[in-house]
């Protein structure tokens, strides 16, 4: 039976991929943007299999209505992928509130409301899988990416917890974590004002990597879905994908310096219970 996909932020890099493997494989894909015309093209190309769907992800209240409607049109939602988002760059002490809580609301929020609409009709089938797209960053951070990292950690949390519950019930959670990869989303990054001179050593070599980044990363979207796909597909499907060279080195680099962090500190990390 062909599937029935829900992808937000479908209009171009990894959304977009995304669609265009839902088709090559015959499946129907309910491609959701904001700028839903963006899809044009593909909808005219293939008006059998995608179906654009104007929907803002930071717009909780209208997302149980989408869900319930794609489902009435469908029958189901088989895969859900959480693509939409964007990035930020500042130094933790120059990121406002509202800046932290608009980025939240998109990448943690809205992610979070959808897995919830979707969950329903995927335990009642027991069936399903959920992509959560990360990044590398959702498993380490460094100067200027406090607010982007909180995100995607929390995301990643929320994922594992969210696939130990589903697991048992035969629904699929896979955490995606590219490195650097040509989409939008250097060209999407919003910037903390107010610079403060101390962080120009660290901060500002972030901010002149994103200004200079977009356009010339390595990544091939099109080739990180195929191998998305495949793992959704594999039979041991894992919960934390990391892609690209320099997200798989990334990704084993943190490990391994926590590890050796942790070793360390572990003799008198565990003399710390009563009585030791």
């Amino acid at each position: 039976m062909n599937k029935v996909w829900l992808i937000t932020g479908a209009n171009s890099g990894f959304g977009r991929a995304f669609v265009e493997a839902a088709v090559a494989a015959g499946d129907v894909a309910v491609a959701a943007a904001r700028r839903a015309e963006a899809l044009d093209d593909l909808v005219a190309a293939h008006p059998d299999q995608v179906e654009a769907l104007r929907l803002d992800v930071t717009d909780t209240a209208a997302i149980e209505a989408a869900v319930q409607d794609v489902v009435e049109r469908h029958g189901r939602i088989d895969v859900l992928v959480n693509n939409a988002g964007r990035g930020h760059v500042g130094a933790f002490e120059e990121t406002g509130d509202d800046e932290l809580r608009s980025l939240f609301d998109v990448q943690v929020f809205g992610p979070a409301a959808l897995v919830r609409a979707v969950l329903p009709g995927m335990r009642e089938r027991r069936s399903g899988a959920i992509v959560q797209m990360s990044s590398m960053g959702g498993q380490m951070s460094f100067a200027g990416f406090s607010a982007y990292s909180g995100t995607k950690f929390a995301l990643e949390g929320m994922s594992e917890a969210l696939a130990d519950e589903v697991g048992p019930l035969g629904i699929k959670v896979l955490v995606v974590e590219p490195g650097a990869f040509r989409t939008a989303l250097m060209g999407n990054t919003t910037a903390s004002g107010d610079e403060l001179a101390d962080y120009a050593n660290t901060v500002g070599a972030t901010r002149a990597m994103v200004a200079a980044g977009d356009g010339d990363q390595p990544g091939d979207p099109a080739k990180g879905v195929a191998l998305i796909v495949a793992a959704l597909e594999a039979d041991e499907t894992p919960l934390h994908l990391p892609l690209g060279n320099d997200g798989v080195d990334a990704v084993l680099g943190h490990l391994e310096q926590v590890g050796e962090q942790v070793a360390a500190w572990e003799k008198r990390a565990r003399d710390t219970a009563f009585g030791a």
